[in-house]
């Protein structure tokens, strides 16, 4: 992708601190793909909010000569190589705990492990958050009613403005609504949510590097509504809102039409793209494969990048999982966090 020179934004991160790893739903590949990215070397110090028996038995099944201790935080780590410290932040799961399947012991313990982490990152203990994906399904039967990662680390650092984005080497796109039906999108798509949208991509291609960011918004209906033939929320809402970003200094166009406006970001017109709902934006980064796709928190105090992939039930514990999308996440994370100059 081409841009601009590059000029690094300041996320208020401490570059001196370990990221931290949630390890996610320990039925799922979390435990394995946090194994295999220690077992390969990282570029910077870490730490895992998990379950400590978890790592040693996937350290046993995929023959990694690795020491998992406990640790109470993350400002204890020794950093040290071949050695995984983990924040004990929940009581042991049982080691018996079946594989590949829902549970609401490993649903309770991956929702602690992020809560720690979150509190730790608030605190300055960590420089960035790196999650291993969570079971949604696991979550709720432990009576945890939230959609996702991305809502909860909303919630527990009271943020208002935040968005997802989705990036790898060939697009960014950027979310207006989430994780909403999509009859309920329409109504979500108003000038404060656009011009939000709009500034959270800016912010995040500075802390990516992009001095100017080139910011696309894909329109809402077909065509980006024709002249208001297919609907009139592209001329009423987000045309104007894409004026105000404009005025406000933002390099902002748009609406372009959703079917063509992601093979021009990828072509390097754009440097991200403003999708208005979840598949819009998703499916075009998901098809370009998911092993070096990452999930970015944008608008936190703090960074959070992600697996751009789910707990792969159908393979956990196999020791086939691929840990490129957390690896392509805790380098994104140190990218968005650099030390000063």
């Amino acid at each position: 992708m081409t841009h601009d020179t590059p000029a690094r934004a300041d996320a208020g991160a401490p570059s001196g601190a370990p990221v931290g790893f949630t390890m996610g739903d320990a039925a799922g590949i979390g435990p394995e793909i946090i194994v295999k990215a220690y077992a390969q070397g990282l570029q910077a110090p870490a730490v895992v909010y998990g379950d400590a028996g978890a790592l040693r038995r996937a350290a046993q099944l995929l023959g990694a000569r690795i020491d998992v201790v406990e640790i109470e935080s993350a400002r204890q780590a020794r950093r040290e190589a071949g050695r995984i410290e983990v924040v004990a932040c929940h009581p042991a799961l049982p080691a018996g705990l079946p594989a590949g399947q829902v549970s609401a012991a490993a649903g309770a313990a991956a929702y602690a492990y992020l809560c720690a982490a979150i509190a730790e990152a608030q605190a300055g203990a960590l420089r960035a958050i790196v999650t291993a994906p969570l079971n949604k399904h696991s979550m709720h039967l432990a009576g945890i009613d939230q959609p996702g990662h991305t809502e909860i680390l909303a919630e527990k650092s009271h943020t208002a403005d935040y968005a997802m984005m989705l990036a790898n080497d060939e697009l960014r796109v950027l979310l207006v609504t989430i994780h909403v039906a999509l009859a309920d999108v329409p109504a979500r798509i108003t000038p404060e949510a656009e011009i939000r949208a709009i500034r959270l991509a800016g912010i995040a291609c500075r802390q990516m590097g992009i001095a100017r960011p080139r910011i696309a918004v894909a329109g809402l209906n077909p065509h980006a509504g024709e002249d208001g033939k297919f609907g009139r929320e592209d001329i009423d809402v987000i045309a104007p809102a894409i004026a105000r970003a404009r005025a406000e200094g933002l390099d902002a166009s748009g609406p372009w039409p959703g079917d063509t406006i992601f093979m021009r970001a990828r072509r390097g017109e754009f440097d991200i793209v403003v999708a208005q709902y979840h598949d819009q934006g998703l499916i075009p980064v998901k098809y370009l494969g998911v092993d070096h796709g990452v999930n970015v928190t944008v608008g936190l105090p703090f960074v959070r990048t992600s697996v751009d992939h789910g707990t792969a039930f159908d393979i956990a514990w196999q020791g086939v999982a691929d840990h490129a999308s957390l690896v392509a996440a805790f380098d994104l994370a140190l990218a968005m966090t650099p030390p000063p100059s």
